[in-house]
């Protein structure tokens, strides 16, 4: 610590420093501990619209978790490294189908991907159990995006090389950066077994283990994590007990009301198929206990997005979200 004396520091006045060095000095030091304050991996969160000290250094730096950015499809002949329960995302965009393992994703996180110019992102974090989708042309600009290697609330923060603002994949939207603020807009994406989604959709393309990078994309970096009750990184709203932390659910949000639809409670209902009401609008749930897969339906038979998570992470922020329980 600097003792001063007249407003100068008394180390720079033993040293006889002109007074031009003195304020040229006392400015970078200022600006290095701003710079400290504001910045995590590298990215600029000055104007953060959640505290700063809830982003944390997940471990990896910015993208050394590795995205793809120019994915390569096989046809289902060519897919005989998927088994038929390995999990896949799986969407469908102008008739075109494309299925993305599990298994891959563990290991980037992110795809940037397009199907007939229709430009999108799926992502995915391992620690949050999510898969989700995402159109990427946000504010009149088609968005790539990276691994921050940040996190919050455990959950995954990509960022857009564009203008590298980050993005909280379950609040769907950016939390810092030039385009804070900006929504996105998820897509119906499906979280399933590769022998359902192949039975759908017999003509799927499935993501190639040909990524560019040398992952064992045969193992779980991840192995013991979903069983555990333990979390690696804190959330601000802890999830009551009435659940294992990692129950997977079902996430609704109906226009700002949420609600989850945990899985062990979907196993004790005895029609696969029921409606339920939320936020006064009807919605019909279709669940498949075989595969352990859900969607839903609004009134008028159209399929809404769903967010599949870990119990811990829905609520970690949906705090006032709604459960459903089997009757």
């Amino acid at each position: 610590m600097f003792h001063s004396h007249s407003g100068i520091p008394l180390f720079f006045r033993r040293h006889h420093l002109p007074l031009a060095i003195v304020i040229a000095l006392i400015l970078v030091l200022f600006a290095s501990t701003v710079s400290a304050v504001e910045r995590k991996n590298g990215f600029d969160v000055s104007n953060a619209l959640i505290d700063v000290d809830d982003i944390l250094s997940g471990g990896p730096k910015k993208d050394g978790i590795p995205a793809i950015d120019k994915p390569k499809f096989v046809a289902v002949k060519h897919a005989d490294f998927l088994s038929s329960n390995d999990r896949v995302l799986g969407l469908v965009i102008d008739g075109v189908a494309k299925a993305y393992p599990i298994k891959i994703l563990n290991w980037h996180e992110i795809v940037n991907d397009r199907i007939r110019g229709n430009a999108f992102v799926v992502t995915y974090c391992p620690l949050c159990g999510t898969g989700v989708a995402f159109w990427s042309n946000i504010r009149g600009q088609k968005l790539m995006f990276g691994v921050s290697g940040l996190l919050y609330n455990s959950d995954v923060l990509f960022y857009d090389r564009q203008t590298e603002s980050l993005w909280s994949q379950i609040a769907s939207k950016s939390i810092s950066g030039k385009l804070a603020g900006a929504e996105l807009e998820q897509l119906v994406l499906a979280h399933t077994t590769w022998s359902d989604w192949l039975e759908k959709h017999p003509r799927t393309l499935v993501l190639s283990t040909k990524t560019g990078y040398l992952r064992s994309y045969n193992t779980n970096p991840y192995a013991g994590y979903e069983q555990s009750r333990n979390l690696y990184f804190e959330v601000n709203h802890k999830a009551p007990k009435s659940y294992h932390p990692k129950e997977r659910v079902l996430g609704l949000n109906a226009s700002g009301v949420y609600k989850a639809y945990p899985f062990v409670e979907l196993n004790k209902q005895a029609k696969s198929q029921f409606v339920d009401v939320v936020n006064e609008k009807s919605f019909t749930i279709l669940w498949d206990q075989e595969h352990q897969s859900g969607s839903i339906m609004d009134a008028d038979g159209n399929a809404v997005p769903v967010m599949q998570a870990f119990w811990f992470a829905w609520f970690g922020f949906h705090p006032q979200t709604e459960v459903f329980q089997a009757r």
